[in-house]
């Protein structure tokens, strides 16, 4: 006789969605009106939270119910079109819903048999997203949370593909006496680099750093010569300027000499959409890996990172996995091209940010990003305040005066509420950096944050 499954305090789970889509399309519709951060008050009410592990089940809506009581006024509004902090993309409404709707499925995107929707929409992606940035049809690649891992993955990939070359498996006999591989990094490298470097135990210090220009673009007349086991790390888009390293150069020096290349294109990379903005590109296509992110221009909600790969069989050999119960088949299996086994199909609301777009939709998005920094950077300028960078993408670093008084106006603007920025010290100099890279920043949205920031700055002139 069949009994009803699961603990008895579960309502159905059908009520339960009804209940946390009205407060999540709520919670979308005031989005654009609200405070980009939390205020004091609504953060005081966290501490409702830390409470003993409870000792008996709870009604599932009402577990919900506090959770959008406590957690959604103390979000930070990255969905609005007013935050302007670390390059995070907003979410485009087909990433919003998919997203929803991969939930409900719960696919296991690791292997064909246990989702074929996931690894099928995983092939599919990985050929547009190679199509649209005009890389080689047949690299391959995998989707990982985030283009840190996509830079582990790619250096993973290197480390087995050079040391190979020279005669060594590191993937069965590990580093222990390994042939020693050179990293070659610019002198303005992202700290998600150095990290990739030290997880795939290259270290953050033993690396050759090359010196960069004044916006930070590495400088291919300093480059060192190199050896055939040497992984040369370049950027497409600066974290604080935007600037692209010379791709081209670079590429032909290291592949004269038999290295590796990677890019670490976290945002810039996009730009090759844009016949505007594609020259800043040109070369990066000679690469042999790169890592990307998909959360950030693209808008497809968090997370979603890419690393595409020149030689598939070194992914492969690197990250595959053997086991007697896994029987993969003989097409492509995504666990064989990513670090992770288990993991959940991030393929679903890529593909339908990247079908809801389409090429013109995301070259428009990147576009008109682009025009909202240039309108930041204009209005800044105007009202006397030094905008330190060459406004070539999304990317605006602009300094208020002496760094406390940058300090300060930073602290003050997301103490305010009305947009976000964060800040960063760029080449010795204290600065505000505002990354537009929301599709639902609009110039009334800049031109509001735009009012609060000289506002404020005027306010702090004195100090």
């Amino acid at each position: 006789m069949a009994t009803e499954a699961g603990p008895k305090t579960q309502a159905p789970a059908g009520d339960v969605l009804d209940f946390v889509a009205e407060n999540a399309k709520r919670y979308v519709r005031q989005a654009g009106g609200r405070r980009v951060s939390p205020a004091e008050a609504e953060l005081a009410a966290l501490a409702g939270l830390h409470e003993p592990f409870p000792e008996t089940s709870s009604d599932p809506k009402e577990v919900l119910a506090k959770l959008c009581e406590i957690g959604s006024p103390t979000t930070v509004t990255t969905t609005g079109g007013r935050y302007f902090g670390f390059v995070i993309g907003g979410i485009l409404p087909a990433a919003l819903a998919a997203n929803w709707l991969a939930g409900a499925w719960n696919q296991n995107a690791s292997l064909r048999a246990m989702s074929p929707i996931a690894a099928e929409l995983e092939e599919v992606v990985l050929r547009w997203v190679c199509e649209a940035l005009r890389f080689p049809s047949d690299c391959a690649g995998g989707l990982v949370t985030c283009a840190t891992m996509a830079t582990f993955t790619a250096l993973a990939t290197a480390r087995y593909a050079l040391l190979a070359r020279a005669g060594w498996n590191v993937s069965d006999d590990g580093m222990f006496g390994a042939p020693p591989i050179e990293v070659v990094v610019g002198a303005e490298v992202h700290a998600s680099i150095l990290k990739a470097l030290s997880l795939a135990g290259f270290g953050k210090k033993r690396v050759t750093i090359v010196e960069a220009d004044g916006q930070g673009r590495m400088r291919a007349d300093k480059l060192p010569k190199l050896s055939e086991r040497a992984i040369v790390c370049i950027q497409a888009g600066n974290v604080n300027t935007g600037a692209f390293d010379p791709a081209a150069e670079i590429c032909a020096w290291a592949h004269e000499q038999g290295a590796w290349v990677h890019v670490d294109g976290a945002f810039g990379l996009w730009a090759r959409l844009s016949p505007k903005y594609d020259q800043l590109t040109k070369g990066f296509e000679m690469a042999d890996s790169w890592g990307t992110d998909a959360h950030k221009w693209p808008n497809v909600g968090y997370d979603s990172g890419l690393v595409l790969v020149r030689n598939g069989d070194a992914l492969r050999a690197s990250m595959g996995i053997t086991a007697a119960y896994l029987e993969p088949g003989s097409r492509r299996e995504p666990m064989h091209h990513a670090p992770e086994s288990s993991r959940r199909a991030r393929g679903v609301e890529l593909w339908a940010a990247l079908k809801s777009l389409g090429r013109s939709g995301l070259r428009e998005l990147i576009e008109t990003t682009c025009a909202r920094a240039q309108r930041f950077a204009a209005g800044l300028r105007e009202a006397g305040f030094e905008v330190l960078n060459d406004v070539v993408i999304n990317q605006v670093l602009v300094s208020f005066g002496r760094p406390e008084q940058t300090r300060e106006v930073i602290r003050r603007i997301q103490e305010d509420g009305t947009c976000w920025c964060g800040g960063t010290v760029w080449q010795g100099k204290t600065a505000m950096r505002i990354s537009v890279s929301s599709w639902a920043t609009t110039e009334a949205d800049v031109d509001r944050s735009l009012e609060a920031m000289i506002r404020i700055a005027d306010e702090c002139r004195a100090i």
